[in-house]
């Protein structure tokens, strides 16, 4: 099906930066790391007022938790651009993110038999 707006040559037709209208990302979107995790909040059902055709795809694909990649990856576009388009999302309390758990490392064995110990004499 040829509908006219992509050319496999030059690519689609509109281009990253309009998509963004040439921004980078904000404070919200800098903060985005490909593993975060992006999820539409359920309250967000009425806020399509002034959104982009991205931002709707972007809370539609949110209905389960997304990462930043799986999003690009989905959307076929640069991770610049989805982290300006989430960035915009936040900002509009549409959607809500969350850092990958970071790894946590075991107490120190000889901290725990201090605690033990210590715990033991009371």
């Amino acid at each position: 099906m040829d509908d006219g707006w992509y050319d496999e040559a030059a690519g689609p037709l509109v281009r990253p930066y309009a998509i963004t209208a040439g921004r980078t990302p904000g404070l919200a979107g800098a903060q985005l790391d490909v593993a975060t995790q992006v999820m539409t909040l359920r309250s967000a059902e009425t806020t399509d007022t002034g959104l982009t055709p991205e931002h709707l795809q972007i809370k539609r694909l949110c209905q389960r938790p997304l990462s930043v990649a799986e999003l690009a990856a989905h959307m076929n576009l640069p991770l610049g651009v989805i982290r300006v388009l989430c960035g915009d999302l936040i900002e509009r309390g549409v959607v809500i993110v969350r850092s990958p758990a970071q790894r946590v490392e075991a107490p120190d064995r000889e901290l725990l038999q201090a605690v033990l110990d210590g715990l033991s004499n009371l």
